[in-house]
């Protein structure tokens, strides 16, 4: 993989690489191609998307390995257990770590999601509580959002939690939940009071932590294409959370809700990138050993590819650079429609380059990416939605008629 170096300079990001850069990234190097030997030698390369389910415990065993080496939550502030990398340092990690082949992280939602939350709107009990789990990998969370009647449309949720006492009692359902099966912890959008017509939907929603052991929560895992069943149903009839395990204001839970949205967004967005550019990298040498490279059609829409994601990585930078954390920038809207297209496309072009070795199972993993990648242009937003949210936040169009 080409190093900062060796690539193009984008207008607003400078990406030359410094000295100092430079030996943080062979010291990065170094760390991953040791542990990546011997003991964690088969998880290398596995658990990334339609393979999440591969090696758990020996993939939950990296989580605690980086962790205990200070290789987790890397951007987060060194107060809260990070290092405090800045976004130059993040991607000189990433593109490391993708490098080597790590493994899909366990760990990404709480890192990623949960963790900044907590620490851009938690409480100080909270942050001391929820943060060094994560920066340990000893507590794995998931993310309770979607409903059956409330995906893209998210202020629609109507699970509700009712306090009683000194806890919160939840009641209803979450579906598309990664992870569910394994985590340890939720961060359910809740319902705390009740909707009226007059005010706006999105008001007496609240940002609960909830345990997910305990018995008044059931996972009911779904299974997809790919065989596997990372996402599941998750019912919660009379779970309980203590009372203080509110994130925000309670009933003003949708805008730590948006914020999280953002954090998504983030650094780790460069991250699935960067293994974007491993598949390719796997797709060219299948054209390679089977020839079909030679295609002049085939040669070309290598070609595109490769040069989407160096688009995708460029654009990224761009929007990050120069905004505080959880803040982006209107292009930065763009991203998840154009990297969930461009994610479809490649998945199409692996099994082109197989032909009629995509019917059996001679490249599971372009396979694996195929199937799953059908669904990336729906999670997370589809991309109508995205296309109303670019329209009418980005741009200013007026809103689509309800």
């Amino acid at each position: 993989m080409a190093s900062v170096r060796d690539r193009p300079y984008c207008p607003g990001v400078d990406l030359r690489e410094s000295a100092d850069d430079g030996s943080f990234r062979k010291e990065v190097r170094a760390f991953l191609e040791d542990s990546l030997a011997g003991d964690f030698a088969a998880v290398r390369g596995r658990g990334g998307p339609g393979d999440e389910g591969a090696l758990f415990d020996e993939r939950l065993a990296w989580e605690r390995h980086l962790g205990a080496h200070g290789w987790t939550c890397v951007g987060w502030p060194k107060e809260h257990g990070g290092r405090g990398l800045s976004l130059r340092r993040q991607v000189l990690y990433l593109e490391e770590y993708a490098r080597a082949r790590g493994p899909g992280r366990v760990g990404h939602i709480g890192e990623g999601l949960l963790g900044p939350t907590v620490i851009a709107f938690g409480a100080p009990e909270q942050q001391r509580r929820f943060l060094p789990p994560i920066v340990a990998g000893t507590e794995l969370w998931c993310q309770g959002y979607s409903e059956p009647n409330a995906g893209s449309d998210l202020a629609n949720i109507a699970t509700s939690a009712v306090l009683d006492g000194d806890e919160w009692v939840i009641h209803g359902q979450k579906v598309w939940t990664s992870l569910a099966h394994w985590a340890d912890w939720c961060f359910v959008l809740a319902r705390t009071s009740p909707a009226h017509e007059e005010a706006p939907r999105h008001a007496g929603i609240s940002y609960l932590l909830v345990p997910m052991r305990q018995d008044a929560i059931e996972v009911r895992p779904i299974m997809q294409l790919t065989g596997d069943s990372e996402f599941n149903e998750v019912f919660f009839d009379g779970a309980r959370t203590a009372a203080e395990n509110v994130v925000g204001e309670v009933g003003a839970g949708w805008n730590v809700a948006m914020g999280t949205l953002a954090f998504e967004r983030g650094a780790s967005t460069l991250g699935q990138q960067l293994n974007f550019r491993n598949e390719l990298d796997a797709i060219v040498a299948v054209a390679r050993r089977t020839g079909t490279i030679d295609n002049p059609v085939v040669r070309q829409r290598l070609t595109q590819a490769h040069i989407g994601l160096e688009i995708m990585r460029l654009n990224a930078l761009r929007t990050l650079t120069g905004t505080e954390p959880g803040v982006r920038r209107p292009e930065a809207l763009i991203g998840k429609l154009y990297g969930a297209t461009f994610h479809r496309g490649l998945g199409e072009l692996a099994m082109d380059v197989l032909g009629a070795d995509a019917m059996a199972a001679t490249e599971p993993a372009l396979q694996r990416l195929f199937m799953f990648s059908r669904a990336d242009t729906i999670y997370a937003g589809s991309n109508q939605i995205q296309r109303n949210i670019i329209g009418e936040r980005a741009l200013g169009l007026p809103k689509e008629p309800q």
